[in-house]
């Protein structure tokens, strides 16, 4: 085996693959990426194809190279990578000699040892294809909705997107029992009326949507146990978590709430701001007042505290005061990029809900407010 590459290349198609592998593993082979440039032939510009596994997810590229000689060879990927990213800048030249694999380029050369290929597991095929989405909304809402997913792996559902596809919709979900992230977003389906309900790794799919880029189409593939990814020569499957997230649809459902409006960004900087004095999760206090037209933000205890006040409109009631873990409100604020948010608001200690100021379903966030403790 023998190819040519550019070193920027090479290295950012190995650090594709390399974000599937295991930290740690027994099955040392796991740690390993497959480059396969059997693709090409003598002389030719074939494809080198790079790829990786673990237990969860595996990850294919192709990228343009220079073939010399055609061949497989398995490394280990993180060493791979190291030695990427000290490479010099220019052409790279990477061979098999003998049990070794080598990689140099402007007088640098590097060796590695080559793992066995015969104990290296089959790359899992792509699940059946189900539809395509626009690269860029579908990295927007995945980051949306992914600050809602719970930490906790005891509760492995919970730690998850929900993928929901309905016809032309896609819908993504995530909670962690004390927050409700959901967007909408259209998709063309491969068969008309196509319909799926699965739970992918938030982890897993905030990973994968951020790497695939932002411009075109990705391809999303779905079979019973496994969501699959395409885009651009890029191809990555992850294994689906058992289980159900929660339904949101009654839970979304208030009723005569209060609705409040406030500039998106004012108020980020403001529960920013008052916050500091919020020793861990002491919550944030927001005070409306439909007369004065106005917010007023509180955090903090006894002789240590902050405030400021906001204009808003209130309506719906003549005042609410309501309060939230300020951790959990600075990420759903951020999720949001509309100039103004509407808050519909149900009092202290119940539900409130996140929109944009026209209140449309494209994308909302549920918080649970907490009674306010304030000194």
């Amino acid at each position: 085996m023998e190819f040519r590459i550019e070193r920027s290349a090479l290295t950012e198609a190995v650090s594709w693959a390399a974000r599937v592998l295991p930290v740690r593993s027994p099955v040392p082979v796991l740690g390993g990426l497959l480059l396969d440039t059997e693709g090409g032939g003598e002389g030719g510009g074939g494809p080198l194809r790079i790829s990786g596994l673990d237990y969860e997810a595996s990850a294919r590229i192709d990228v343009d190279a220079e073939v010399v000689r055609p061949g497989k060879v398995l490394v280990m990927g993180r060493r791979l990578l190291d030695i990427c990213k000290v490479l010099p800048e220019g052409p790279v030249e990477c061979a098999v000699e003998g049990s070794r694999f080598t990689v140099s380029g402007d007088g640098a050369r590097f060796g590695l040892s080559v793992l066995p290929l015969d104990d290296y597991p089959a790359l899992p095929p792509l699940p059946q294809l189900r539809g395509a989405v626009d690269a860029g909304l579908f990295a927007a809402a995945v980051a949306d909705v992914a600050v809602a997913a719970g930490r906790d792996d005891t509760l492995p559902a919970l730690t998850g997107i929900r993928l929901g596809l309905d016809g032309d919709t896609m819908t993504l979900a995530a909670t962690d029992r004390y927050r409700f992230a959901v967007r909408t977003l259209p998709w063309k389906a491969t068969t008309p009326g196509e319909t799926a309900d699965v739970i992918v790794s938030a982890r897993r799919l905030a990973e994968i949507a951020r790497s695939l880029g932002r411009s075109g189409l990705v391809s999303v593939a779905l079979d019973a146990g496994s969501a699959g990814f395409e885009h651009s020569g890029m191809r990555t499957t992850v294994r689906l978590l058992e289980g159900r997230l929660p339904r949101h649809e009654k839970l979304f459902a208030m009723v005569d709430p209060a609705a409040a409006v406030v500039d998106r960004v004012r108020l980020t900087e403001a529960v920013k701001r008052v916050s500091v004095v919020a020793d861990g999760d002491s919550p944030v206090q927001m005070a409306f007042s439909r007369a004065d037209a106005s917010v007023t933000l509180r955090a903090g205890y006894e002789d240590d505290v902050a405030s400021q006040r906001l204009p808003a409109t209130l309506e719906g009631a003549e005042e609410v005061t309501v309060a939230f873990n300020p951790g959990y409100l600075a990420d759903a604020l951020a999720s949001f990029t509309e100039p103004s948010l509407r808050l519909l608001l149900l009092g202290a200690g119940q539900r409130a809900m996140i929109t944009d100021e026209a209140g449309t379903d494209v994308h909302r966030h549920l918080l649970m407010s907490v009674k306010p403790q304030l000194g």
